[in-house]
């Protein structure tokens, strides 16, 4: 891959990776970079008997806003007039950002591991996801590395049908998350941890 454009290690790479809700749609790397990292995440995360089923869409400027809006006006079609306003604003601070990256798993892969594979059929799915959350990490903390702040999000599967009809994808690929990212406004918040004692357990 191209030169990185910070200094930080792995570890401070996990470290950085936040939540951060306030964001801006100023170009802190080119899309060209955007693409470049996003190409090798999708390469190289692991997927369950390399299936490769994660299938990924980026959204930019005016699709990136389109996505938002759609779903707006998904939601304001369900929730309460007078609670709407809070979730206008959610709406409009994602859709303020520079771009989305919208997370999807082509069930005819799994359906064809399941059916090639029948002993693990029950897994597949499973794996499946796994495979997507790994994804979903690799690309959010790699953001993080190029400067970007993101929030994963779940709107699926209200806008599943909506969003593919809009940008003609295909009816196997399932939404799983959406990922709204852009330039650093404001940072996140103090993080509490449990104590690492209660969680985890070394062996010898």
């Amino acid at each position: 891959m191209g030169n990185v454009t910070t200094n930080k290690n792995f570890y401070e790479a996990v470290e950085g990776r936040r939540s951060i809700y306030a964001i801006s749609n100023e170009a802190v790397v080119s899309e060209e970079r955007v693409q470049e990292v996003i190409n090798h995440a999708v390469k190289h995360t692991p997927s369950a008997f390399n299936s490769q089923s994660a299938r990924v869409v980026v959204l930019f400027g005016d699709q990136h806003k389109k996505l938002w809006n759609l779903t707006s006006d998904t939601l304001k079609a369900i929730v309460p007039a007078e609670h709407f306003g809070a979730t206008a604003d959610k709406m409009n601070a994602f859709g303020a950002g520079y771009g989305t990256v919208l997370f999807f798993e082509d069930q005819a892969v799994v359906e064809g591991l399941q059916e090639k594979f029948a002993l693990y059929a029950d897994n597949f799915p499973i794996w499946s996801s796994h495979s997507t959350g790994m994804l979903q990490y690799v690309i959010w903390t790699s953001l993080e590395v190029e400067g970007f702040g993101a929030t994963l999000q779940h709107y699926n599967p209200l806008i599943d049908d909506a969003v593919r009809a809009e940008w003609e994808l295909p009816a196997s690929w399932k939404l799983i998350a959406q990922m709204p990212f852009g330039n650093v406004v404001a940072p996140a918040g103090e993080k509490q941890f449990s104590p690492l004692d209660e969680r985890v357990k070394f062996i010898k």
